[in-house]
């Protein structure tokens, strides 16, 4: 573990390859300093203190920095961030600090807020060049600095998630890097001091075990422990074969092929059923006539069959074109320009969502009669339904507005804090069902989910800016830190069937290897009869015993994913065996994401390990073993899943790059 320490006289952090100097305060966007900061030690660090001008004339800003302690050992910084003087009644947006220079970093991680806001590295020069997506420029919750020279990382985020949204906004600076990290205080009424989270910033050796250490933080920091399951979450989910297009008739077609799947060794626990059985977004208790005998008859049906049974739902939206709109019109957000619904979704062309709504509204959770219907919808869907595992989809809707453009019915709340009401309810009426949560803010569930959606939707095609392998190969990599500490990943379904896409052999057996090896939630939507007999052994390898496991991404951060793909094209996974059959081994799977092939030796201290005793790939047939190295040759996005025998993985150092 390197070191993190703070300079009282150059006013400036320091790691062992970064340094990020010129702290200024901020309030609303602006800088308002009167001048520099009064700086003191104290017994647990240090404090700045400035003066500000402008709106803020008379008040104050201060830092409060002292040390943590570091899970795994080793210290950080925590920093403390607070307004003084602010006069009651003064609107403030949001507030927080400036870091002018950042010195020698590489790249940056920019992480998205939600599952479909994607997470990657930038490369400062990326900033300045004409036409570059402003999304580049902004993240949320944390960022990882990675150096231009020497090794390791830096990496600066909050520890708790549950009252404010946090912002990172870049810029670059001459030679250097600039950083605003806001809190979004959404106007909330104040008297007194304005207080911030708690900001930590640490350096470590590592890249992915960094990020790994951030979330143990904001694990032990949730005001809710995190709901980490030793069983993981495997089933089937309709949406990806059957889309909107279910009947009942379909529906227990699947389930008998799920049922016979299961019995054939196959380790499935869920079988939810996805959008398409309520006739609007809203109107979450009446029930399409493709369902003659209701919910319920066919929930009992799939528990009798052995699987958790599981329903989507949004809860967040409305649509213009349903009853619970028609009646109750006051029960959605408002929008503060011009005063009529707040649309967080429109389809006026040819698609429709499977519906008839043209536009989708945001359900006011602090509408007393609002909360009380969403409240009733899962208590019956849980209660009276027997639903026992939910998805609840386009969560973002209830966190994506300020009050610059949204009017709640109750005034007050941060976004967040409405967000975490209908959160909240939810696990209030659900009890100990699971809970996955789709289009989610990343880091405000934790204690409250069980799974999170950590990219997009997988499509059925390799590239393409929509419903693509890209988004998958990306946001996995960034967000697999958080498996097992904070919630269980979501990558999405993975697809086996042998028709009906766009997909060659090699990407279909890539894609899962990649989703299925990561240890979190494992869904398939293929007719689970119809798996053709070479793809029957890949699900039942990916499923293994049930377990929910972790992998490593070793050369995160070496050739840093990105908005426009991997530098590097080949992605390398490592998953330790702890248990079954396979205790003692390591499986590396190294996926060529190229459209061209790759000839590569990896030696094995930069895998950290030794040379095996014998190698195979997933389907047993033995391999050479080369003393200097692992020897890939992979053609265009094909992936080698290698199962490496030795016993002694644990404790080998990973060699520097």
């Amino acid at each position: 573990m390197t070191t993190m320490r703070f300079d009282l006289e150059e006013i400036a952090f320091h790691s062992p390859t970064i340094r990020l100097a010129g702290l200024r305060p901020l309030v609303n966007g602006e800088l308002i300093a009167a001048g520099d900061p009064a700086v003191s030690a104290t017994e647990e660090g240090a404090r700045l203190a400035w003066e500000l001008n402008g709106p803020a004339t008379g008040a104050g800003f201060v830092l409060e920095l002292k040390a943590c302690e570091l899970p795994g050992g080793g210290e950080g910084l925590e920093i403390g961030c607070h307004l003084t003087g602010i006069q009651t009644g003064t609107v403030i947006d949001s507030f927080g600090l400036r870091i002018e220079a950042i010195d020698n970093v590489r790249a940056y991680l920019r992480s998205g807020y939600f599952s479909w806001d994607g997470s990657f590295y930038v490369e400062p020069q990326q900033l300045g060049v004409a036409g570059a997506d402003p999304k580049l420029a902004t993240g949320y919750a944390l960022s990882q600095l990675l150096p231009e020279s020497g090794e390791g990382s830096v990496v600066i985020g909050f520890l708790r998630h549950d009252r404010f949204q946090h912002r990172f906004r870049f810029e670059p600076q001459g030679a250097s890097l600039a950083v605003a990290i806001e809190t979004l205080w959404d106007r909330i009424p104040h008297d007194g001091p304005l207080q911030s989270e708690p900001l930590v910033i640490f350096a470590h050796a590592g890249a992915e075990e960094a990020l790994r250490v951030w979330a143990r933080l904001v694990a032990a920091a949730s005001p809710h422990p995190p709901r980490v399951s030793e069983k993981r979450i495997t089933g089937w989910c309709s949406w990806y074969n059957l889309y909107a297009a279910i009947t009942e008739e379909n529906i227990l077609e699947h389930l008998e092929a799920a049922r016979g799947a299961r019995d054939g060794g196959l380790r499935l626990r869920v079988f939810q059923i996805d959008d398409g059985f309520t006739p609007e977004m809203g109107d979450w208790l009446d029930v399409k006539p493709q369902f003659p005998r209701g919910m319920k008859a066919l929930l009992a049906d799939i528990e009798a069959a052995g699987f958790v049974p599981g329903l989507w739902i949004a809860p967040f939206l409305v649509g213009n074109r349903s009853r619970l709109f028609r009646e109750h019109p006051d029960w959605v957000v408002r929008d503060r320009d011009g005063g009529g619904p707040l649309a967080y979704m429109t389809f006026y062309g040819e698609f429709r969502w499977h519906k008839r709504s043209e536009e989708y509204y945001v359900l006011d959770v602090t509408h007393p009669e609002a909360e009380a219907y969403i409240r009733d919808v899962f208590r019956t869907w849980r209660h009276d339904w027997g639903c026992r595992y939910f998805k609840t989809d386009f969560m973002n809707a209830g966190s994506d507005y300020g009050p610059d453009r949204a009017v709640w019915r109750e005034a007050g709340l941060t976004r967040i804090e409405v967000w975490m009401r209908m959160a909240r309810l939810i696990r209030e009426e659900i009890g100990d069902a699971l809970w996955l949560g789709c289009g989610s803010p990343l880091f405000v569930p934790v204690g409250l989910v069980d799974a999170v959606r950590i990219g997009r939707d997988i499509g059925v095609k390799w590239a393409g800016a929509d419903r693509s392998a890209q988004s998958l190969l990306r946001d996995q990599t960034t967000r697999n830190f958080a498996n097992g500490i904070l919630w269980q990943s979501d990558p999405d379904c993975v697809l086996l069937r042998d028709r009906f896409h766009h997909l060659t052999e090699a990407q279909v057996e890539s894609l899962a290897l990649f989703a299925g090896l990561a240890g979190g939630v494992l869904m398939t939507s293929d007719h689970l009869g119809e798996i053709s007999p070479n793809r029957r052994p890949l699900l039942a390898l990916l499923l293994g015993d049930g377990v929910a496991g972790n992998c490593d991404f070793p050369f995160l951060g070496d050739a840093s994913a990105s908005e426009a793909g991997a530098a590097d094209p080949l992605i390398l996974q490592q998953v330790g065996q702890n248990s079954g059959a396979a205790r003692g081994s390591m499986v590396v799977n190294a996926f060529n994401t190229a459209d061209h092939a790759i000839d590569r030796r990896i030696p094995w201290a930069r895998l950290g390990l030794s040379p095996p005793s014998s190698i195979r790939d997933w389907r047993g047939e033995p391999l050479e073993i080369e003393p200097t190295g692992l020897r890939l040759q992979l053609g265009p996005h094909e992936s080698a899943c290698l199962i490496l025998e030795n016993g002694s993985f644990s404790g080998v150092e990973k060699a520097p790059a």
